[in-house]
């Protein structure tokens, strides 16, 4: 009736859903039981067969669940054909298979059966399966897929049914006896409902009274497989022993290198860094250092460089450490196919030579770019092409002949084995290891027993992951921040377990004691040497290689192989076109600038880049993208100017192309270009089609674990509280972990504040205690500075001549379309690729935005190149220093600095800009009182002064230095850029070089020694401060026209500043802020006169974007926009006819509303949301009403009387209501657009805030600064929580915000009790708090974060009445007239009350000030009182 059976088997499928008649996918059954049990549940058949492995082994990992070992299963096993046959006997006699986790068990056999006889009896057999959803909700166990229960294991479900364990799991007859009860006891209490019984009652009836007693079989006796198998192996051994005695082991000179190490580039998984292999290496003295990081070169270029700076500077005692570059690759079926999941085989693969490093960059492209499926594969198909120059080792526990030893026997690995050795022949090693593993010395014999047999040789590696033992911790919390695990979760395979390495032995292990654990192997270590010789060093650095620019046929050269010739042809053509255009005239000194540069450009071998980058900008500028004038020394060039490439005439202010390419030191000229940040990507684009996407790619970044993120990552995964973690992250100044434990306090003490200082000492503390605090800060500082993860970087883009992956190796990013190298920006250039920056400016954006606009309003076509700069309006605004929002000139103290300049000229700004930054910064007082004629102008020699003349004697620029060398001493163009290069990086071994040079050409000019002492000097003090002016004009003429746009379109320019600030409201606040300060309305969005940006209307008031709104798309604005061209929208019905209900939703309509989109229709807001008696808003009926009349107009069923009907439609009545008070309405509309925008809350208490407080929110951002002081602070509860401790006190935490920033407070105890009551939504009220030092923990005695303690809390309503004691008048003696004492009388008469009048009467022309009080006058100091005194436009003060 119910065959119950089970199967042992040599492992597991590769694929679950592959035909059961592939038979390399199923494992083979080495172990079958069963029992037949009749209807009353008595047992009438009981066999269990151990099964012969004929032609197969069984896995190592196999045997380990199941016990049975390859060597039993030849002594007690039985032919697979006979188990089959007494199987398909009981079958007969049977209704239904029964078994736990039966799909597998049916899987195996039946594929047995296909294998074996070409059928498959069991196919379509009734089936009932105890491991189901329903024995998952029975047993109730979490961790299942998608939420669910977890499927029982067959241990797991005869407990819940039993309460007790059974013993022999995974010995098939003992787990046939265990499933039977489980089968029968689920049967008879009906808890499973098998779909094969469905139709069966009279069964499930007499089931229900069934026995289980007779369900059990007495006389059962269970083999111990894993003792049996124990047993044989001990025989096996001590006979092995016995023949063969150990040999005496004499040690041999031999090279020694780790083969198997990964570096930091393996992400989250290594903590070792290159300098530690190099330092150990030196340390041990090995003969080589392997890198085989996991599937990226990232490493290679730091590696190779590492090594060659070390082997050409050998100290005694010290030897050549030979480089060796490998990767481990993960090797799969068919690394295109992306449909089930293999992560294939872990191969080490190391480069020979060159041309094997080439190959092995291309195999890292290729499994980064076309194979990766969760991580990086390739398969042997693509091996095969590129394995040309490349050593293999068959790696650890994961590489191939290894897992298959484990996992599928001996025989397949063997197989395997094979297609290695043909194909890398002598070039492939067998690779042996021991962590002190049990699977790995299982292993080796088999290996030792492959490598007698192939005749290949064995090496010996240590899979390195750490460098030394004591960071073995380390790196398992590195592990876990990788698979975002807590450590204390236990490391194993499924649910409930993370991965992490079985033991501490994964370190960089000395060649001695490398040679002590394979000393029984010896030729493991012996073969390394080989390994060593093998591999050539090469180098990786290179010139850079330029992709080749096509030129018109008529330039083009005979016999011009590298086109140079042709290259420099065009580019002369090009630049004299451009300076035609750009010059009135060509004098004798410009043709001779521009001769001298293209002959240098054509000696140093750079015309066709000077034509790419020209290609790529002309392009730019034909698409409509804004191009910055130029940035860095590039601006010193003609040609550059000539060529478009930049805006600056370099004869004009005097820029110098030798700064940008000096003719006497041959590099790469580098030319960074701004582009408009929406346009920057056009721009990508447009290289991509012209060079090919093969051909471009965007650069690497390494994100390395900061001070602070190693805290937190590490606090996380130990488990530390996140208060804890927060506390100690906040301790850490901007130094490295590593600086603050291990340097001394005086030096600490130098270089900290007083403040930091005090925070490193409670720092220090910490870290010398025993908590897990302690423990933390140490292994964070371990893990400081590894990479945690990869990016792009922000606007560098490499063109290669060919394929890129031909020159580096490649990768690919989540968030780019574009291949991405694996060499970062600190090496690109070494590694010979060609790299230009592509800066996307916000400015240049904000700039064109502001064209448009002008365009858009008053139809008129500005160019800011063609600005003029000498306009009035423009230096009146840098004199006021009025420039919030100006690129370059908006900082604090810009604007004071600018309001004493006081500039008139554009030298002056580039000059102010220059000067603006540490170190220069203090010569800029001395440069305003020259400028302003309060200090005289000075020059050492006078040969100075046409040089120094416009910044008023003050060496300010590079430029200037490099000048004044060549006028005094005769420096050549080449010596002055390294003059300048020698002061500005601070090279004494060149400075002191160049000394002498520039002491004898200044005597033989005529200049003392003791003056060209004075010049060397302060050259020295100053140059490495002094700034590159080809930079500095360039962005002082971008600030320029950012101000001239402000100066003389003020409404235009705002609107673009805050459209280019709409993601960041705190930004919007506070250019809004200015506006209102410019006295320029800033207007809250409005369907009829809004866009997607900010823009300006009629009146010149800025209109909000719509695209500021909440959950108002583009799309949404586009229709909007597009049918108001028929003319403006006229009411609420009118709206939601015109636009497109698709792309404009209810939640569109819903915010524009609240954000005051619809008001110019003169409705309420709270009008569109009354409900009426359907339960629908008056919107939603509104837009409905829209929707049916846009159907109607788009039926294809239109007739004449329907047309009559769509205009006779009526619309709906809307419904009268109160509107929302003005809180209530201003707090909807915040949400909607996060800010208030119509009016903010606190307008009405403007005089409170400014009388009767003394900070802002904004200064409670850090209360380390403010400790022990008092602050009065207002403002509005916005949002508030009133919660329980666990203890049952209540507290509060409340959000409290002011006019600039919110702050949330958490108040507690008596506090809270005391002012619970004020504690509420919308309340405006005045605090007065204390900043005390943190609480001290008692058990550990730390101070905790600054704490807030609440002295008072009022309503801001009526303080002016309570709190003012006296008023105080400010009246300017040259304004005080008869008229003005009327004025203040008649006023003081209507607030006749008891507070005195003080008066400050301020003579500003002699700087005397005249306090004094009103004897007779005394007033009520009201609200009222200072209006009427606003009103007449009198100063006062509130005390």
């Amino acid at each position: 009736m119910f065959l119950i059976f089970d199967t042992e088997t040599t492992g597991l499928p590769k694929k679950w859903s592959a035909p059961l008649t592939d038979f390399d996918n199923w494992p083979r059954a080495i172990q079958v039981a069963w029992q037949v049990h009749d209807l009353s549940g008595k047992c009438i058949s009981n066999q269990s067969y151990i099964v012969y492995p004929d032609g197969f082994s069984i896995p190592y990992d196999s045997e380990k669940i199941h016990g049975i070992s390859t060597e039993l299963g030849k002594k007690i096993g039985v032919e697979i054909n006979f188990v089959l046959d007494k199987f398909h006997e009981d079958l007969k006699n049977s209704k239904f298979i029964c078994g736990h986790n039966l799909n597998f068990d049916e899987k195996i056999l039946g594929s047995e059966y296909l294998r074996s006889r070409g059928t498959n009896p069991i196919q379509d057999f009734p089936k009932i399966d105890t491991c189901t959803e329903e024995t998952a909700g029975i047993c109730m166990l979490t961790g299942g897929r998608g939420r669910k229960f977890k499927l029982p294991t067959l241990m797991e479900l005869y407990k819940h049914l039993f309460n007790q364990e059974f013993d022999s799991a995974h010995n098939a007859s003992a787990d046939v006896e265990a499933t039977a009860l489980c089968l029968f006891k689920l049967l008879k209490e009906k808890k499973i409902h098998p779909s094969s019984l469905s139709d069966k009652n009279e069964i499930l009836d007499e089931l229900i009274n069934l026995d289980l007693s007779k369900v059990i079989v007495t006389d059962i006796n269970h083999i111990d497989l894993f003792e049996e198998s124990r047993k044989l192996k001990e025989d096996k051994n001590l006979e092995k022993n016995q023949k063969h005695s150990k040999p005496d082991i004499k040690k041999q000179e031999f090279k020694f290198a780790h083969l198997h190490s990964y570096t930091q580039f393996s992400i989250l998984q290594s903590t070792s860094k290159i300098s530690d292999f190099l330092n150990y290496s030196i340390e041990f003295s090995h003969d080589a250092i392997a890198i085989t990081d996991k599937s990226n070169l990232m490493g290679a270029f730091h590696f190779i460089k590492t090594l060659k700076l070390y082997n050409e500077n050998l100290k005694e005692g010290q030897k050549y450490i030979k480089p060796i570059i490998g990767c481990e690759l993960n090797i799969c079926e068919n690394h295109l196919d992306k449909s089930n999941r293999d992560n294939g085989y872990q191969m080490v693969f190391l480069a020979k030579n060159k041309n094997g490093f080439r190959n092995l960059s291309k195999l890292s492209s290729i499994a980064n770019i076309d194979g990766f499926y969760y991580l990086p594969r390739i398969d042997k198909k693509i091996l095969k092409e590129y394995s040309e120059d490349i050593i293999v080792l068959s790696g650890g526990l994961s590489g191939e002949i290894s897992s298959k030893i484990l996992n599928q026997g001996e025989e397949k690995a063997e197989e395997s084995l094979a297609w290695w050795k043909d194909t890398f022949g002598s070039d492939f090693y067998l690779e042996i290891q021991r962590h002190n593993q049990e699977n790995e010395d299982y292993i080796i014999p088999i290996i030792k027993e492959f490598s007698s047999k192939h005749d290949i040789k064995i090496i010996a590696t240590n899979n390195t992951f750490y460098t030394t033992k004591t960071e073995a911790n380390a790196h398992d919390i590195l592990l876990c921040v990788r698979e975002g695990e807590k450590q204390s979760v236990p490391i194993g395979k499924g649910r409930g377990f993370r991965y992490g390495l079985p033991n501490q032995e994964y370190w960089y292990k000395s060649k001695d004691e490398m040679f002590e654990l394979f000393k029984d192997i010896p030729e493991s270590i012996y073969n390394i040497s080989e390994i060593i010789d093998k591999i050539e060093p090469f180098e990786l650095a290179r010139e850079v290689l330029l992709p080749d620019f096509k030129i018109p046929k008529k330039f083009i050269q005979k016999n011009d192989f590298d086109n140079q010739k042709g290259q420099n042809l065009y580019l002369r053509h090009l630049t004299l076109e451009g300076v035609k255009s750009k010059y009135k005239e060509i004098d004798k000194d410009l043709k001779e600038r521009v001769d001298f540069e293209l002959d240098v450009i054509s000696k140093t071998g750079y015309p066709g880049y000077f034509l790419i980058v020209q290609d790529f900008i002309s392009a730019a500028r034909n698409m409509g993208v804004s191009v910055g004038p130029g940035r860095g020394s590039a601006a010193g060039s003609v040609v550059a100017y000539a060529l478009g490439i930049t805006s600056i005439d370099p004869i004009k202010y005097n820029l110098l192309f030798e700064r940008f390419l000096n003719p006497d030191r041959v590099s790469l000229p580098d030319i960074d270009i701004d582009f408009d940040d929406e346009g920057r990507n056009k721009v990508i684009e447009y290289v991509v089609d012209k060079y090919g996407s093969q051909q471009v790619a965007q650069i690497i970044t390494y994100g390395r674990m900061a001070a602070k993120s190693s805290i937190r990552d590490t606090g996380r995964v130990l488990d530390l509280s996140l208060s804890e973690v927060d506390r100690i992250s906040k301790l850490v100044p901007n130094m490295k972990l590593g600086d603050i434990f291990s340097k001394k306090e005086i030096d600490l003490k130098s270089q900290l504040r007083t403040d930091e200082f005090s925070r490193v000492s409670e720092l220090k503390k910490l870290y010398n205690s025993k908590d897990l605090s302690a423990q933390t800060l140490k292994q964070a500082s371990l893990l400081e500075g590894s990479l945690r993860n990869t990016g792009i970087h922000a606007c560098g883009v490499i063109i290669t001549p060919s394929d890129i992956s031909e020159f580096v190796p490649i990768t690919k990013a989540k968030d780019s379309d574009f291949y991405v190298t694996q060499f970062d920006n600190s090496v690109v250039e070494d590694a010979g690729l060609l790299k230009m920056d592509f800066l996307g400016l916000k400015t240049l954006t904000i700039i064109k935005d502001t064209v448009k606009l002008i365009k858009y309003k008053y139809d008129k076509q500005l160019y800011p190149e063609e600005f003029p700069l000498n306009d009035k309006k423009t230096y009146e605004l840098f004199q006021r220093g009025e420039t919030v929002g100006i690129f370059q000139y908006e900082s604090l103290g810009m604007q004071k600095y600018l309001k004493d300049l006081k500039p008139s000229n554009f030298n002056d700004l580039i000059a102010m800009n220059a000067l603006y930054r540490p170190g220069p910064l203090e010569y800029i007082p001395s440069f305003i009182s020259r400028k302003n004629g309060s200090e005289p102008i000075t020059y050492d020699i006078p040969e100075m002064e046409e040089f120094l003349n416009e910044t008023y004697g003050i060496t300010v620029y590079q430029e200037q230095v490099m000048s004044l060398s060549q006028k005094i001493s005769g420096f050549s163009k080449g010596e002055a850029d390294l003059l300048r290069k020698a002061m500005g990086k601070k090279i004494f071994s060149l400075i002191e070089k160049l000394k002498p040079k520039f002491m004898t050409g200044g005597q033989e000019n005529g200049h003392s020694i003791e003056i060209l002492e004075k010049i060397w000097k302060d050259w020295e003090a100053f140059a490495s401060y002094a700034f590159n002016k080809s930079h500095s004009t360039c962005y002082a003429l971008i600030g320029y026209q950012t101000a001239y746009l402000k100066a003389n379109y003020p409404s235009e320019y705002m609107a673009a500043v805050l459209s280019n600030n709409m993601n960041d409201i705190k930004q919007v606040t506070f250019f809004m802020e200015e506006c209102k300060r410019m006295g320029v309305r800033v207007l809250g969005p409005d369907i009829n006169e809004s866009f997607y940006k900010f823009n300006v209307n009629e009146d010149k008031a800025i209109r909000f974007g719509m695209g500021a709104v909440k959950g108002v798309g583009k799309g949404a604005v586009e229709t909007i926009v597009k049918n108001r061209k028929d003319g403006s929208y006229k009411d609420i019905y009118d709206f939601a006819k015109r636009i497109d209900l698709r792309l404009a939703n209810k939640k569109t309509f819903e915010n524009l509303i609240l954000a005051g989109g619809l008001d110019s229709f003169n409705n309420k807001r709270a009008q569109y949301f009354q409900i009426d008696n359907d339960g629908l808003t008056f919107l939603e009926k509104a837009i409905r009403h829209g929707a049916k009349h846009q159907e109607l107009i788009n039926s294809s069923q239109i007739s004449m009387f329907e047309n009559e009907s769509i205009d006779n439609q009526t619309d709906l009545v809307i419904p009268d209501c109160e509107e929302w008070i003005n809180l209530e309405r201003l707090k909807k509309e915040r949400e909607v657009v996060g800010i208030y925008i119509s009016a903010h809350p606190l307008d009405d208490y403007l005089r409170e805030i400014k009388n009767f407080t003394s900070a802002g929110l904004s200064s409670l951002n850090d209360l380390n600064r403010i400790i022990n002081k008092d602050l009065y602070v207002g403002g509005i509860i916005n949002e508030v929580e009133h919660l329980q401790t666990k203890t049952g006190n209540g507290f509060a935490v409340f959000s409290f915000e002011d006019f600039n920033d919110q702050y949330q407070f958490r108040i507690f105890g008596e506090d809270y009790l005391k002012y619970k009551h004020l504690i509420e939504e919308n309340k405006i009220l005045r605090l007065r708090i204390s900043i005390r030092e943190g609480w001290v923990n008692r058990e550990t005695g730390r101070v905790g974060d600054p704490r807030i303690q609440f002295l008072n809390m009022e309503l801001l309503d009526g303080i002016i009445d309570s709190s003012s004691k006296k008023i105080t008048l400010k009246i300017d003696s040259s304004t005080l007239n008869l008229d003005e004492v009327k004025k203040l009388k008649k006023i003081f008469s209507k607030h006749k009350g008891s507070k005195p009048v003080y008066f400050d009467i301020l003579d500003t022309n002699n700087e005397i000030k005249l306090n004094m009080i009103s004897q007779q006058t005394k007033v009520s100091i009201t609200k009222d009182l200072l209006k009427s005194l606003e009103k007449e436009e009198f100063s006062y003060k509130l005390n």
